[in-house]
């Protein structure tokens, strides 16, 4: 059977099983004892294995099949979890992401693994073996010592099987107890009725070898087998069969009915199906139960083209209101306001289509900081808040890196050493949070530690030494232009170079990417207190509402997400400080830019009392007036690429249609700023 059809599929559900698996090895590491965890983890390796024996990715399903037989230890309460076993799986969850990674390259996945195996079957036993000493090379011959599991008389039909399956699934654990009856024993059955009374009050017995009647009857010699299904761990059981006198246990061991040699499993398997499509449930919270909903993976790309259309649609309904108007026809009007319901109804539901929760992003932290505070030595705790919080696909692709370079930033440069902390009187534990939320139609994600802060003397005097800044304007600067200096390309405040920062570079390409979305970044810090990055995003970047104005006869849109408010003042009323023109505002001095400069065109002269308009726009806590000639309104604009000619000119973020067919430009209220 042909199963590359199928790889794509396998590709994307495996990459969701191994981050979730990511998440809860993470979770098990400070909750040992938690079972729910526990089962989730085995849930999740198991399915994994699956999907690899069927796929025929045989050095992927082996390695889960190892984890597998350490996870039913752990269920079963055969041996703890400990530091390096977490450890352990990590490194394993490490490797098989780099074996599907190398499949959804176009390789076997046929890497290295002996290692892990070997490490996995010692830690079967309780021997947690560093992965550098087992020195096993591929295709050698693994002797681990440990012995086989005891051979079970008893044979399972699907029925049985099923049971076991699914009180698996709802952590339940199966067992197989070998009971013997002493020969000095005058009365067999009662004993083995007393042996089955206790047994029931830990659980259910599903199966017995020989029956219940031949044991009624003492048909056995010397013992009898149960399979007992009970959440009870091991020395439950051995204490209720010890218990009962002249009864002995000389075998107890839990049954794994889905852990089958891995060529049985590609047997079973690998049998010609339709595959239905793909479906994703929200994940089942620890103890809890998830709850089915039927979805369907669709391709990003047909998203997009998705959106062109609507774009397309609210375009020429735009133009259609025009002429209705200029026409003056009613009946017009008419239909074009239902149009103008339906085109709105159906561009809300798209736009809900491409909005995913920042979740995706965020999962991939929590490792990553664990790993990064345990290589340097500190101790953080994660906090992670609002990952149901949604973004367009599109700000949810571009928006990972930058995250990655700001919590690198915090734990390197802000949180301090566990000696450090004692001393200011701190706790040892470093928090670190990272929240998402909405803000009207914006989207705020914060990233903030409770570490030294940031060292704005020092700072100047990176910047003084890399001739970003003379003295002159040093001695000019506000707290918050100091602060902002840190965005400035190659200035580190980092004692020395490391793997993790010390280069310069980071948080001026954070700032940069951020702009590219049409979002902003701002700081918040205070010495021996800690560091705040506030970030503002667009929900999305395809169909937004925006103001347009009129420059030399020209029209602009300026998104409102920018817009504080809307004034109007005379020629007199502008004043000139440091060759800068301002006007009072409510008491507040506003600097002014006329927008005739930014986008190239000559300004007018203007009439003593003549009405000018402004527009007052906001970048973090900074506003700036834009002087403009007339006020067209609001209207939805359809967010169109310039191409690869004209992208990357300064002030322009993309342009639109409006409705009587001209072009419009659509400014980049970041760069006047």
């Amino acid at each position: 059977m042909n199963m590359s059809q199928y790889l794509e599929m396998f590709l994307v559900e495996a990459k969701e099983h191994l981050q979730n698996l990511n998440d809860k090895v993470l979770a098990l590491e400070n909750n040992p004892d938690d079972k729910a965890i526990i089962d989730e983890i085995f849930r999740s390796a198991h399915t994994l294995k699956g999907m690899s024996a069927t796929m025929g990715f045989d050095k992927v399903a082996e390695l889960t099949h190892q984890m597998e037989n350490v996870l039913h230890k752990v269920r079963a309460g055969e041996r703890q979890v400990s530091s390096p076993l977490v450890d352990i799986f990590f490194k394993c969850l490490d490797t098989l992401d780099i074996l599907i990674s190398n499949i959804g390259d176009g390789g076997e996945g046929n890497l290295e693994t002996s290692s892990l195996v070997t490490a996995l079957q010692a830690a079967q036993e309780g021997h947690d073996r560093p992965l550098e000493a087992t020195g096993i090379s591929e295709g050698s011959k693994i002797d681990t010592g440990i012995p086989p599991e005891p051979v079970m008389s008893i044979e399972f039909n699907e029925y049985e099987k099923n049971i076991i399956r699914q009180s698996s699934e709802q952590g339940f654990f199966p067992w197989h107890l070998t009971v013997e009856i002493r020969p000095t024993c005058v009365m067999k059955s009662a004993r083995a009725f007393m042996v089955f009374k206790n047994l029931e009050a830990l659980g259910e017995v599903i199966k017995t070898n020989p029956s219940i009647e031949d044991i009624e009857d003492e048909r056995f010699d010397p013992g009898f087998e149960i399979v007992l299904i009970t959440k009870s761990l091991r020395e439950e059981i051995i204490k209720a069969v010890n218990s009962i006198a002249e009864v002995d246990l000389p075998g107890i061991f839990s049954i794994n009915i889905d852990n089958p040699p891995i060529p049985q499993e590609v047997k079973e398997k690998a049998k010609p199906a339709n595959p239905q499509p793909a479906k994703t449930s929200p994940k089942e919270g620890v103890g809890g139960v998830a709850k089915h909903v039927p979805t369907i993976r669709v391709d990003i790309e047909r998203l997009d083209l998705l959106i062109n259309l609507v774009g397309e649609l609210v375009i020429n309904k735009t133009r259609l209101a025009r002429i209705g108007h200029n026409k003056r026809l009613p009946d017009l009007n008419e239909t074009i306001e239902q149009m103008d319901r339906i085109s709105l109804d159906l561009q809300n539901l798209v736009m809900k289509v491409r909005m995913v929760p920042i979740e995706q992003v965020f999962n991939r932290f929590p490792r990553m900081v664990r790993d990064l505070a345990r290589d340097m030595g500190k101790e953080v705790e994660l906090i992670i808040e609002g990952k149901e919080t949604e973004l367009d696909r599109t700000v949810i692709d571009e928006i990972g890196d930058p995250l990655v370079h700001l919590l690198r930033n915090c734990l390197d440069h802000g949180v301090e050493t566990k000696e450090q902390r004692e001393v200011q009187g701190k706790p040892a534990q470093a928090k670190v949070r990272l929240a998402a939320k909405h803000e009207g139609n914006s989207v705020v994600i914060e990233v903030e530690d409770d570490g030294k802060g940031i060292n704005t003397e020092v700072l100047m005097q990176k910047a003084l030494e890399k001739g970003v800044i003379t003295s002159a304007q040093a001695e000019a600067m506000e707290q918050e232009e100091v602060v902002n200096l840190i965005f400035a390309p190659g200035l580190s405040t980092a004692e020395k170079v490391t793997d993790i920062s010390g280069r310069g570079v980071g948080l001026d390409a954070v700032r940069s990417k951020i702009e590219s979305l049409s979002g902003s970044i701002f700081i918040e810090t205070e010495k021996d207190r800690g560091t705040k990055f506030k970030i503002n995003l667009p929900l999305t970047l395809a169909i937004i509402r925006a103001l347009l104005v009129q420059v030399n006869q020209e029209a602009y849109a300026i998104p409102l997400g920018f817009i504080d408010e809307t004034t109007i003042i005379t020629p007199q009323d502008i004043r000139n400080v440091h060759e800068q023109e301002v006007i009072l505002l409510r008491g507040n001095v506003l600097p002014l830019v006329r927008l005739h400069k930014p986008v190239g065109l000559s300004v007018p002269d203007y009439q003593p009392g003549q009405e000018l308009f402004v527009v007052v726009v906001r970048k973090n806590n900074r506003q700036v007036g834009l002087v403009v000639d007339e006020l067209i309104g609001q209207q939805e604009i359809v967010i169109k690429n310039l191409g690869h000619l004209l992208g990357g000119i300064p002030g322009l973020a993309g342009a639109t249609i409006l409705g009587d067919g001209r072009v419009s430009l659509i400014l980049d209220i970041t760069t006047l700023f």
